[in-house]
């Protein structure tokens, strides 16, 4: 399974970015290859639409699952169209903790229509 992690640096220690469609890097990691690339989000600088615009890098790049602290409204349709898995509320873990915590089945994947994952404290973004 290919993920999209929402990083807040381009390192495997750097924590996932509460805010998917403003974060500046996807971690895309392969769950099968353990192939892991960090891509810049060339959305972050957008006066509108960032949400839209990250969805569709992420999409293009062909993930299956994304993780996130949240997601905007915006995002989530565009995400709904491709039948793309979410793993929202994930905060406080580095990249290597998420890619381990997918492997062992230990992130909850969150139901349609959340934009938040359980438990959830931030804002919108």
């Amino acid at each position: 399974m290919k993920v999209a992690i929402a990083a807040s640096s381009n390192s495997r220690d750097s924590l996932v970015d509460v805010r998917f469609g403003r974060c500046p890097f996807f971690a895309l990691v392969d769950l099968k290859t353990d192939e892991l690339e960090f891509v810049k989000n060339e959305a972050t600088e957008a006066a509108h639409g960032a949400g839209i615009s990250s969805a569709q890098i992420v999409v293009d790049r062909g993930v299956e699952a994304i993780v996130a602290g949240n997601l905007g409204p915006k995002a989530t349709q565009v995400l709904a169209q491709s039948a793309v898995k979410l793993f929202l509320g994930v905060t406080d873990l580095t990249i290597d903790q998420v890619i381990e915590k997918l492997k062992t089945g230990q992130l909850k994947e969150s139901k349609a229509g959340d934009f938040f994952g359980p438990g959830f404290q931030g804002g919108r973004q």
